[in-house]
């Protein structure tokens, strides 16, 4: 079947910038898109949840957060190890590879809709809860035995940061006026959605395209591990997911989840709480690499997964 064609906009972002285009998308447009995205994600995860009963989704939600936390855990060693990084720059990137893409997770859900795949409406909840929690393990692994860790600043950049306020925000807007009250925006939220993402993907291949120096600097280990760390975290994603009785397409998105990689909240609250971390490493493996990898390769990849596992589990 032919690519989503959202990804193809990302493609033509990307190949301007390798031929150093002069193209470039207003800063001003770019801050509005990324405002517009993240209220629609959350806006329609809460018309979901509204329709769901809240136990129903406790018992997964803590699975799927307590295992997405566990992955800069598992991250950190194999960075100081056997890439050789320093605590503060293994612990960044895994901080950034156990945190989530609000956009990697939309051009998923595009993607399922594309197939004519159903999901579980209320993924964008587990999208807020993954945000954050690893941050805090990141940042943990880098301050471990420090008490000037700043860890109330860390926490406040986290919290109040733009994306968790907004995809929070929608969330429970969407979630109190329910699906009748939010009707007369769907035209503007929803079905302009799409439209929205394609531009918004044009600029990030043009990012994209400008990150790639920053991993030819860094080796063939990072660039190694941009690649095999969100397949493995894809397919744990896919079997938690299978195992706790998802559908196909929700299991895709979960490990869609898994496999992306901060580049919003996670430099932000780096920068804070781990100053001396080189971000050309985390943000240059995560949007320079993993993020064109997951949006061209990954997604298909954890889609076909999922569709394995659920004939099985």
């Amino acid at each position: 079947m032919p690519l989503e064609p959202v990804i193809l906009f990302f493609m033509l972002g990307l190949l301007a910038g390798l031929l150093r285009s002069d193209l470039k998308i207003p800063p001003v447009l770019y801050e509005s898109l990324s405002i517009f995205l993240l209220l629609a994600i959350g806006l329609k995860g809460g018309v979901e949840l509204a329709r769901q009963p809240v136990g129903d989704l406790l018992l997964p939600a803590l699975v799927i957060v307590a295992i997405g936390a566990s992955l800069p855990l598992l991250a950190f060693p194999i960075l100081q190890r056997l890439g050789r990084l320093s605590r503060a720059d293994a612990a960044s990137v895994a901080a950034h590879y156990g945190s989530v893409s609000v956009v990697t997770f939309a051009v998923g859900a595009a993607y399922l809709s594309q197939l004519g795949q159903e999901y579980e409406g209320y993924m964008a909840v587990f999208l807020v809860l993954l945000e954050f929690p690893a941050l805090m393990v990141g940042v943990w692994l880098a301050r471990r035995g420090d008490p000037q860790s700043g860890l109330g600043k860390v926490l406040h950049e986290v919290f109040a940061g733009k994306s968790i306020v907004l995809l929070v925000g929608g969330l429970a807007i969407g979630w109190a006026a329910g699906a009748d009250g939010i009707k007369p925006l769907d035209k503007v939220f929803f079905d302009l959605f799409k439209g929205a993402l394609a531009i918004f993907l044009l600029e990030m291949g043009l990012v994209a395209a400008s990150r790639l120096g920053d991993l030819r600097r860094a080796g063939a280990f990072l660039l190694g591990f941009a690649i095999g760390m969100p397949l493995f975290a894809g397919a744990l994603g896919a079997l938690t997911a299978s195992l706790l009785g998802m559908s196909v397409g929700g299991a895709a998105l979960v490990a869609t989840l898994y496999a992306s990689a901060s580049y919003i909240a996670a430099p932000a609250a780096m920068r804070i709480a781990v100053p001396e971390a080189n971000p050309a490493l985390s943000i240059g493996a995560a949007l320079g690499i993993t993020f064109p990898f997951n949006l061209m390769v990954g997604i298909p990849t954890y889609h076909w997964l999922a569709s394995r596992l659920g004939g099985v589990v």
